[in-house]
């Protein structure tokens, strides 16, 4: 052992993620994917094959998702995706639209020239997007848009309660941009929201990022009637 070097404090290393926590955190991301789509079931005795691993720490992972609200653990029927109603919807989005246009108005209040223009450059790229009639990478960019103004608000409880309501929101049905007309009416939405934060104007930014989240709710409502 090198004299000159001092020992290692164990109390300040760092424990590499426990296997479960692992596991969870792969189902976590399928599931967010849609790999695992809502409402289907688990399959513990596959997914523990193609893992590798024993069944106890995929059970320890479930848990911690059951705990989350991202799966349900049915007793002797076994662990399902969780997928939302139509009323836990019609619940969550009107509290994502309070979240997010408060969101807004702080973002539009505290933005600086610098942040303005970055947040342009990504407005470019949802047009561009747009244009190309490209859903995906329209969807890509929203979501940028979206964390880029929730940095730029610079409120933490605000960013967390954000965060902690939109994964719920990642359980839903995606294709609401591929609806006829959706694309450019969401461009239409952030060209609006986009030009209240140019004008420093915080109540506009506010009210329009509200309304934009409603209208997302009405666009995947007409994605579930034609299912």
């Amino acid at each position: 052992m090198d004299a000159r070097r001092p020992p290692a404090n164990p109390a300040l290393s760092l424990a590499a993620p426990a296997l479960y926590e692992q596991v969870a955190e792969r189902l976590r991301n399928r599931i967010y994917a849609h790999e695992l789509a809502p409402g289907s079931w688990v399959d513990e005795q596959a997914i523990a094959a193609e893992y590798g691993i024993s069944r106890t720490p995929l059970r320890e992972a479930l848990k911690v998702l059951a705990a989350e609200g991202l799966v349900t653990l049915r007793p002797r029927r076994g662990c399902y995706v969780t997928e939302l109603s139509e009323q836990d919807l019609d619940e969550i989005f009107p509290v994502m639209a309070l979240l997010e246009g408060r969101c807004a108005y702080e973002a539009a209040r505290k933005a600086s020239d610098a942040d303005r223009k970055r947040l342009a450059d990504i407005h470019g790229a949802l047009e561009r997007h747009a244009a190309a009639n490209d859903p995906d990478r329209f969807f890509e960019a929203n979501q940028q848009f979206h964390e880029v103004l929730q940095e730029l608000a610079g409120n933490r409880w605000l960013k967390e309660l954000i965060q902690e309501t939109r994964k719920f929101l990642k359980l839903t049905r995606r294709g609401s941009l591929k609806l006829t007309g959706r694309l450019r009416q969401s461009l239409a939405e952030h060209q609006t929201i986009m030009a209240a934060i140019e004008r420093k104007n915080a109540d506009l930014a506010g009210r329009t990022m509200h309304d934009h989240i409603l209208s997302g709710r009405a666009a995947l409502a007409k994605l579930y009637t034609v299912r």
